[in-house]
């Protein structure tokens, strides 16, 4: 008799506590190994693939793809010791690629049906102790993906006390069960749009605008015009959450708490474009990687901060410190088809050229799959940002906080520009500073900037240094 066992949403780290199905990689029915990829979610740091620590059978899944769940929701149901798929009505949900045959893997039981490796909070040593049993008779007709969750949950009328002995309300959720409590919602008058009838936590949000809406149309007057309700229906509403969420939040906040200032400069870019196609033709071959110009300004940059480590460091608001930090982790603006993300070369302070090429352009691959994990978004502590890729020319960038600076960069394009005392046509570059002013005045800012102008326009200054 196989034992059934609930895995549940971990603790991704980083102080999350929700996260949003991307894609199932399974269906029920199939036979899953120990710590195989399950389910891809999105959380406000990046796209992370979930592996189950239970081997067996997959008898059920919780949530269909665009589903918002808390950590320590469940995610499916995996039958241990079972040596033969589930059949039954697939989960509505669907799933391209993660469908699998029964005789890929075999199942793990015993001991061996759970691993001691995988996410924060689970999967440390055996199984845990099953809080749920899935009766197989009913894995044909239950096991099936949640319906799609109304636009608004509706708000029921009392339910009759017969009616209420029934059981419990339909939440495994703490994080619904106190958002309920907060706003004084009682759970027993919300219609659940999970599966079999699970309250989610967008039932409990909408129950709670609703009543809110209910609210404020009571007591305002009847005179009031419609003008305003309307406007604010109208239009397509777009959800500030996922990785759009935490840019959103993180701008604020940069915005909220920073006293920014910007300078800004024009240089003479063309010394610098002629030393890197001298660099790329001493490559040899044609199938070297060839050197970009974000590498060289991402070289120069860690330079500058050597000389104007004011720039590389954070405020800590609460002991009123600046922080200088010793080491250069440098970021890099990249839009992705999920937005803006930043990734993060460590230690650029001790790369040189090549190496820091090299990792830009691994790292602008993986953001480009949706596959950055936490760890490659987080820990920056100054950023390069080159807006002219968008063909545009200048900009005040926002410090992506705690940082203390960012550098903008504008496109490199032929401009009229004296040069030996005669006008001459030369590839010119606008560069940009926004600066925390807590950390350091106009001058240290104009002098860190006038550096990198220096390198650009004469990159031996830059070979003195190194």
């Amino acid at each position: 008799m196989p034992q059934v066992f609930e895995f549940k949403l971990p603790d991704l780290g980083e102080g999350l506590t929700e996260a949003e199905i991307v894609r199932w990689l399974v269906e029920v029915g199939d036979v899953v190994a120990i710590d195989q990829p399950v389910v891809e979610v999105e959380t406000a740091k990046a796209m992370v693939e979930v592996p189950c620590p239970y081997g067996g059978v997959v008898t059920a899944r919780f949530g269909e793809e665009g589903a918002e769940l808390p950590v320590g929701a469940a995610l499916l149901t995996v039958a241990v010791g079972s040596q033969e798929p589930v059949t039954g009505q697939p989960s509505a949900s669907g799933s391209s690629s993660g469908s699998r045959a029964a005789t890929e893997t075999e199942p793990a039981s015993g001991n061996d049906s759970a691993s001691g490796n995988v996410l924060v909070g689970y999967g440390t040593g055996a199984p845990a102790a099953r809080r749920r049993r899935v009766r197989p008779a009913s894995f044909s007709t239950t096991a099936t993906a949640t319906a799609p969750a109304p636009a608004k949950a509706p708000v029921l009328p009392p339910v009759p006390a017969a009616e209420e002995a029934r059981g419990p309300v339909a939440v495994i959720s703490p994080l619904v069960r106190k958002l309920a409590r907060q706003h004084g919602l009682d759970l027993r008058l919300v219609a659940g749009s999970g599966r079999d009838g699970l309250i989610l936590r967008t039932d409990v949000e909408s129950a709670i605008k609703v009543a809110e809406e209910e609210q404020v149309a009571a007591v305002a007057p009847a005179s009031r015009p419609a003008t305003r309700s309307a406007s604010r229906q109208a239009g397509e509403r777009i959800a500030l959450r996922g990785v759009r969420g935490a840019v959103a939040d993180k701008l604020a906040r940069s915005r909220r708490e920073i006293p920014d200032a910007t300078c800004w400069v024009d240089a003479d870019a063309t010394e610098l474009m002629a030393a890197r196609a001298a660099m790329n033709k001493a490559g040899g071959s044609a199938a070297a990687p060839k050197v970009s110009v974000l590498a060289l300004l991402a070289r120069i940059c860690t330079a500058a901060l050597a000389r104007f480590p004011e720039l590389n460091s954070t405020v800590d608001t609460e002991a009123r410190e600046i922080v200088r930090l010793s080491e250069v982790h440098l970021g890099f603006a990249a839009q992705t088809e999920r937005g803006l993300v930043v990734p993060v070369v460590r230690d650029a302070h001790s790369r040189n050229v090549e190496s820091v090429g090299a990792e830009i352009a691994r790292l602008t691959e993986v953001a480009r799959t949706g596959k950055l994990t936490p760890a490659d978004l987080t820990g920056g502590t100054f950023t390069l940002n080159n807006y002219g890729v968008f063909g545009v020319d200048g900009s005040t960038p926002i410090i992506n906080h705690p940082e203390a600076a960012m550098l903008g960069v504008g496109r490199i394009v032929p401009k009229p520009w004296v040069h030996q005392g005669e006008l001459a046509v030369r590839q010119v570059v606008q560069l940009s500073l926004t600066f925390d002013h807590r950390v350091c005045d106009g001058g240290t800012a104009g002098g860190f900037l006038r550096y990198v102008a220096d390198c650009v326009e004469q990159p031996a200054v830059l070979l003195r240094t190194l």
